[in-house]
């Protein structure tokens, strides 16, 4: 019987759990069940016998590659997968795989939900201003990024987008202004909903000199990483302008001092919110199941990253 270890953290909910073993169940495979571990030794002991491997934010580094003799998959239920070691994972022949569209409506409403706070003043009781009328650029269009279209529309928002890697037609079918350049967005719009993932080229590649050319009223809703931030330059701009604000779904290095002398400019989660929903904990959590099935079984490799 094949093994598949979730390992994870910061848990699935009960019923994502559930569904996962459901489908396990139905494909003769056996679910290994690893939650809320404190130490990384726990993770390289349960997953030295298993076939598969579903995980959430959690590392899959080289050593617990290493520790894994009978690995063929693991699979990170989310569409960011800078937590896999993917050098590792091809190393030893191990298949690394996403989840790409399962939490993305969930992501895209914390965007617009974030948005829509901090545009009147984090509920702080003093008058704000609206969303409808505004120019929303969005930085990346993938799954996400039509999903926040989708909903900035409906909020009478005036939507753009710049992705390199996507055709301007596809995006302009949707009924979102396509643009030429990344510049051209920010200098454009007040809002700007940032979805480009974490790379070598995209770290700290959000900085002073592409913030400043925002509008009056800019602000960044930020639900990538916090590593794509140039956190130097952006206490920079915070300290010119007065009128710019920064909203992320994950709280930058220089928090603090952001908190002391910006207040009310603002607004970070406690920790990572974006697939935090009862629905994507479900959609993720079986879709990594039905892929480590379809691969096992029938070598599909839809997904794969490495």
């Amino acid at each position: 019987m094949k093994k598949v270890l979730v390992a994870t953290e910061k848990p699935f909910a009960p019923a994502a759990v559930a569904q996962i073993k459901e489908v396990l169940d139905k494909a003769d495979y056996e679910l290994v069940l690893l939650e809320k571990y404190s130490d990384s030794s726990e993770l390289l002991k349960a997953i030295e016998d298993v076939d598969a491997l579903i995980v959430r934010s959690d590392k899959v580094t080289k050593e617990v590659i290493d520790a894994a003799k009978n690995l063929k998959i693991v699979v990170r239920a989310g569409a960011g997968y800078d937590n896999l070691d993917l050098d590792a994972c091809t190393a030893a022949n191990v298949v690394a795989m996403n989840t790409p569209g399962q939490n993305s409506n969930a992501v895209a409403e914390l965007a617009i939900g974030m948005a829509v706070m901090i545009a009147r003043g984090n509920y702080n009781g003093k008058a704000g201003t609206e969303l409808r009328g505004k120019k929303l650029g969005i930085h990346a269009y993938g799954n996400v990024g039509r999903f926040v279209g989708e909903i900035a529309k409906g909020f009478g928002m005036d939507v753009f987008a710049f992705d390199p890697f996507v055709d301007k037609g596809l995006i302009e079918k949707d009924g979102v202004n396509a643009v030429n350049s990344v510049e051209d967005l920010y200098s454009t719009c007040q809002y700007i909903s940032l979805h480009i993932p974490s790379n070598e080229k995209t770290k700290k590649s959000i900085g002073y000199d592409l913030l400043n050319k925002m509008p009056k009223g800019g602000t960044l809703v930020n639900t990538a990483r916090k590593e794509v931030i140039n956190e130097e330059e952006l206490l920079k701009l915070f300290a010119e302008r007065e009128d710019f604000r920064y909203v992320s779904d994950i709280a930058p290095d220089c928090k603090d001092e952001i908190a002391e002398k910006y207040e009310g400019k603002f607004f970070f989660t406690p920790k990572k919110m974006g697939a935090q929903t009862a629905e994507a904990n479900i959609n993720a959590g079986v879709a990594a199941a039905h892929q480590i099935i379809d691969f096992i079984e029938n070598k599909i490799e839809t997904f794969k990253v490495n």
